[in-house]
């Protein structure tokens, strides 16, 4: 997987790097504001579990040994968290990630900061892109010798009885169900917001949880809580890891994009936009999206990231070549307002 082929997959008008991105790393870090920030901790809000482990491993603690500014975790990840802290200037956190849903959502309702594009093609709505992932459909082989190839077979209840599970999180759901109604991938943006509910209606009483948090995805399925879900690949291969009978289909795999973030108004903001920098540059990241089977967007990791570990990655071409990527530039409808409806859909 070298750096031309990932550069065309992911971003075909990423073309150039910049090659002196180490030394501009450091240059940052060796600015005046990260001494005055070594006296307040760094707070960062993760998603727990195997992503925290990684992230310690490569980018919280080298961040730490490059500028003595101890970082300390909250989890889970919550947008509204983030809102609330903003609009009351009580901070839990400086630092979290979003999808590019809540990406959206977040710049649109002013409570991240302004940050500058670290890398070419890097920025997206005021967050830094880190690393993609990918929500794959899962089943548990000791209740089907094969499972759903395709969403459509996800959502046949006849041919696949079982309970089921998905994320509560509209801008990943509603996709997918339209795949299950036949839409086709080339045809998917913008998104036909009211089709999309009218195929989740006709899947509602087989969902037995919405699942909110990453950890709580993996333990469902690693139990048997339920017989197929809809679930991050890194998630499912913490179930495989831990001896589950479980597999999973490539195809029709959702691709989104997660973004580092500072909140708004945040004390420690120069310093956070400082990490954001060092998480993103190529050897920190690069070890980070190998270690949680991620795949890094910033294009100059990929040279630092071993062969055997890219095949696990959604961007490795074999896997990205049965995917799709979430389009939130044109989603076809304000991203808050369908989030809030498919919150009232759940509940109801």
């Amino acid at each position: 997987m070298t750096d031309g082929t990932f550069t065309s997959i992911l971003k075909p008008n990423r073309r150039s790097f910049i090659k002196g991105a180490g030394g501009a790393m450091a240059a940052a870090l060796a600015m005046p504001y990260i001494a005055r920030a070594q006296a307040a901790p760094l707070y960062i809000n993760t998603w727990g579990g195997p992503w925290e482990d990684a992230a310690r491993a490569n980018l919280f603690d080298p961040f730490t040994k490059e500028t003595g500014t101890e970082i300390r975790t909250l989890s889970p990840v919550s947008f509204a968290k983030l809102a609330q802290q903003v609009n009351t200037g009580t901070y839990e956190f400086d630092i979290t990630t979003l999808g590019g849903g809540e990406l959206v959502r977040a710049n649109q309702a002013g409570i991240i900061e302004t940050l500058k594009e670290p890398y070419p093609g890097g920025l997206f709505e005021n967050g830094v892109a880190s690393h993609a992932f990918a929500t794959v459909m899962a089943w548990r082989t000791d209740k089907f010798e094969k499972g759903p190839q395709n969403w459509a077979e996800f959502w046949d209840v006849e041919r696949f009885p079982g309970a089921r599970s998905m994320q509560r999180y509209a801008a990943r759901v509603l996709p997918i169900a339209l795949l299950a109604d036949g839409v086709a991938v080339k045809d998917l943006y913008p998104l036909d917001i009211d089709r999309a509910f009218a195929s989740l209606d006709r899947i509602k009483d087989h969902i037995r949880v919405w699942w909110t948090a990453g950890a709580q995805s993996t333990q469902i399925l690693r139990d048997g809580e339920v017989d197929l879900i809809g679930i991050w690949h890194g998630r499912f291969y913490e179930a495989q890891k831990a001896g589950a009978p479980v597999a999973m289909a490539w195809n029709q795999g959702e691709i989104d994009r997660a973004y580092w973030v500072v909140a708004k108004g945040t004390p420690n903001a120069e310093a956070a936009k400082a990490f954001v920098k060092f998480a993103t540059s190529p050897k920190p990241l690069a070890g980070f999206a190998a270690q949680a089977d991620y795949g890094p967007l910033n294009p100059a990791a990929i040279e630092f990231v071993p062969a055997e570990d890219a095949r696990r990655m959604p961007t490795a071409p074999e896997n990205y070549s049965q995917t799709f990527e979430q389009d939130m530039k044109n989603f076809g409808a304000d991203t808050a307002e369908v989030a809030e409806r498919f919150e009232e859909w759940v509940a109801s």
